[in-house]
């Protein structure tokens, strides 16, 4: 046997062991997936936001200028790594100045505040208490600016605590209506701005809409399936799978991270979420679009024995996109930066996951099901009329290299959006409704709008000296005169007076292009040349930290992809044993990439005019575009290739390829984009983006490349496209079985495949 044939044996025999084990033992592994998928959806839901990090600082690795900084607040100044800073306007009901009196009541309200132990509200009677962490404190509450012209005065706040934990959430909403009773009786109005209380108004401000999106979402994939299969089990039988699983996987994630002692990136356990429904509901679309083909086929076999048949050979396919979405992901483990660090590992163990439910739980469920997977459909008993899938093939096969040359025009011109691209940092949803958001800009016309979220300088001595007032008097003078800085701090001295901390207020906000290239820029190197030799100064705040965050990812961006396209090459050298074709998936994957990329940055730059695309988009997008770009791409050429492998024109296999696999891509393809979507709404501009851009890659990759692209260019190449390797070769390489579910003789194997897909009657057509 040669040597191709014998991997492939082996390749497919490991799938076969799984596979076969589920459909013969199916209740065993139903059952085993359900308990699994209980107690870790349980396990999830306790620690969720216990292995959660919200600050993107936090993430970044300590010889950066601001992660020093960072630490030099908490070992120094007590600052905690989750704290929470709102700040509080309090200004007069009828709009005049405040007066001396008025002072002297925010400040007793202040004090109140200070000692006033804020609690929790209980959870609601059908939710376990144990599912909750008890954010109870007394906040951190202190006196800060007035405003010039004397309207208003501001108040900041330290809350403790996971900023995305709805708990937490519900402690600040506690704290703000008590602030508002304080000072209602007074004659005062307040207003709250800041990190905290810009998410929870934005969570509050789109809840009912993200909730509706949610509801919509699961809709559209349930009406998708009742659409294309008219089954109801059909329809719900592969989400609430797919929903077990992801329970099965979030678990895994936060259970191997509170192991292993890791924060997880507050957006992880969302975009799990979505990636595991997305592509588990497109691994069963793919299996019960074979399934369907190879019952109508064979109507006296067996369903069980077709189930068994038809995961081992769709299960070859499976396997290999899976590992190759794992691979891409498990490359952002070697990141320098943390919050790509940690995402990488964790979407890939979550794919993984979903791999083996693919080749267990899926198989188990077909088993069982059987032909009542389709009813009340009448679709096993009669063959499929001429649909819009037979009339692509044969277009692609009649005419590949106009179609091919119209499909590279296509996501050229939308690469073009790359020109000019600019990187966003952007952390809240900035909607100008919102309290918040007025509030913010009601300081900003009094106030430098780095007041709520100032740069801070923080100075160290060496070898045990003490700092004095002398040692740094001249830091904040330079500083105030960088053109860009509304104001400077009074410096604080620790007690020891070893370290010492200055903030800046920018006349820019924090989150701009303009304030990060302050901080990294003159900011520093004022503060570098201002400083004795004996001194150690860094530069830490938001603005800092966005910019040492954007050199991070420019290195992990330089390094990460192009090792991400070399493994996954290398992955599909192996898995399909040629040459050529990885490079002809490749370059699909690539371009599709490119024009995904490209689009989102006209659209979200361009058209919505935002600063720029999230930090996070370029680096997500080519893993998930190119690696589930990729999943579709193995499944096209993977037919195409088996259809090579009977009598007949290479072109005419293209044909019958698209015909039979575009119905399950196209599916598979609008059920993924439809799930990251819905990201498109969440408050997180970078999730929002992400959603958007992805959901627009996947459908490049399922209509353009998978479906035209792809099997255009196999069509010029013929053949070729699989040297060294010929698909001739390749007739043992999946063993088809019998009634029974037992190995069948080769030559019966060919002769029910040609019986079951019988080449198209129509004459051939001139191609060019």
């Amino acid at each position: 046997m040669p040597q191709t044939a014998a991997h492939s044996l082996l390749e497919v025999n490991v799938i076969r062991t799984l596979t076969r084990f589920a459909t013969r033992n199916p209740w065993k592994v139903i059952a085993l997936w359900a308990t699994l998928g209980i107690c870790l959806t349980i396990l999830s839901q306790v620690l969720i936001y216990r292995v959660t990090e919200p600050q993107s600082g936090d993430f970044l690795p300590a010889h950066y200028d601001s992660a020093a900084a960072a630490k030099i607040a908490e070992e120094r100044f007590g600052v905690k790594p989750d704290a929470n800073t709102v700040t509080v306007l309090v200004a007069r009901t009828d709009g005049k100045t405040l007066t001396d009196s008025d002072h002297g009541t925010v400040r007793g309200v202040a004090e109140k505040l200070s000692s006033r132990y804020v609690e929790m509200p209980e959870p609601e009677e059908d939710e376990p208490s144990f599912l909750h962490e008890d954010y109870s404190q007394t906040p951190k509450v202190s006196r800060a600016l007035i405003a010039p012209d004397g309207s208003f005065e501001l108040l900041s706040v330290e809350l403790t605590g996971n900023s995305m934990d709805p708990g937490m959430h519900d402690l600040y909403r506690t704290f703000r209506d008590q602030v508002r009773d304080d000072f209602a009786g007074t004659g005062m109005r307040t207003g709250f701005t800041g990190g905290l209380a810009d998410l929870v108004d934005s969570t509050d401000a789109e809840e009912t809409t993200a909730m509706l999106v949610s509801i919509l979402m699961t809709g559209v994939i349930i009406l998708i399936n009742l659409l294309v299969f008219r089954s109801v089990l059909a329809a719900f039988v592969p989400l609430l799978a797919v929903a077990l699983v992801s329970g099965s996987a979030a678990g895994a994630v936060v259970g191997a991270a509170k192991l292993a002692g890791i924060k997880l990136d507050a957006s992880t356990p969302s975009m799990i979420g979505v990636v595991l429904i997305g592509i588990g509901v497109d691994y069963f679309l793919f299996l019960l679009f074979r399934f369907r083909e190879r019952l109508r086929s064979r109507p006296d076999v067996d369903a069980r024995a077709v189930a068994a048949e038809v995961s081992a050979k769709v299960g070859t396919a499976i396997t290999s996109a899976a590992l190759t979405i794992v691979a891409a992901f498990a490359t952002l483990g070697t990141a320098t930066f943390g919050q790509f660090r940690v995402l990488g590992p964790a979407i890939a163990v979550s794919v993984f996951v979903m791999l083996l439910a693919s080749l267990t739980l899926m198989p188990a469920l077909l088993a069982v099901t059987g032909r009542r997977m389709f009813w009340p459909s009448r679709s096993l008993r009669s063959e499929p009329q001429a649909s819009a899938a037979d009339r692509v093939g044969e277009l692609v096969a009649r005419r590949p290299c106009t179609l091919a040359l119209a499909s590279l025009a296509l996501l050229a011109a939308l690469a073009t959006g790359l020109l000019g691209i600019r990187m966003d940092f952007t952390q809240i949803s900035g909607s100008v409704d919102t309290p918040a958001a007025v509030t913010s800009a009601e300081i900003g016309r009094a106030l430098p709008a780095g007041v709520s979220d100032p740069a801070s300088v923080y100075v160290t001595a060496r070898d045990g000296r003490a700092l004095t007032a002398k040692s740094v008097e001249a830091l904040p003078t330079a500083i105030a005169s960088i053109k860009g800085v509304g104001g400077v701090a009074k410096t604080v001295f620790t007690d020891d007076h070893t370290a010492a901390r200055i903030d800046v207020y920018l006349i820019d906000s924090s989150e701009t292009q303009r304030a990060r290239d302050l901080a990294s820029g003159p900011l520093r190197a004022t503060v570098a040349a201002h400083v004795p030799a004996w001194v150690e100064a860094h530069v830490g705040g938001t603005a800092a930290v966005f910019a040492d965050i954007s050199s991070a990812v420019d290195h992990d961006l330089r390094t990460i992809l192009p090792v991400a396209a070399v493994l996954i090459a290398l992955i599909l050298l192996v898995l399909l044993r040629s040459v050529l074709a990885p490079a002809v998936l490749m370059i699909a994957v690539g371009l599709g990439f490119a024009a995904t990329l490209g689009a989102s940055t006209l659209f979200f730059q361009h058209v919505l005019n935002k600063p720029g695309v999230n930090f996070v988009l370029p680096l997500v997008l080519f893993l998930f575009v190119v690696a589930l770009g990729t999943d579709y791409n193995i499944l096209m050429s993977d037919r195409i290739r088996e259809e090579m492998e009977r009598p007949g024109s290479a072109r005419a296999a293209v044909a019958r390829a698209v015909r039979h696999t575009a119905p399950a891509i196209a599916t598979a393809g609008v059920v993924l984009a439809t799930s990251f979507a819905s990201l498109a709404v969440t408050t997180s501009p970078s999730t929002r983006q992400i959603g958007f851009g992805t959901a627009l890659g996947i459908m490049l990759s399922a209509f353009i490349l998978s479906i035209v692209l792809v099997p255009a260019l196999i069509s010029i190449l013929g053949p070729t496209t699989w040297w060294p390797a010929r698909p001739a070769g390749r007739n043992h390489a999946a063993p088809s079985v019998d009634q029974a579910g037992q190995p069948r003789s080769d030559s019966t194997a060919q002769a029910e495949t040609s019986l079951a897909d019988p080449l198209p009657a129509r004459p051939q057509r001139a191609i060019d």
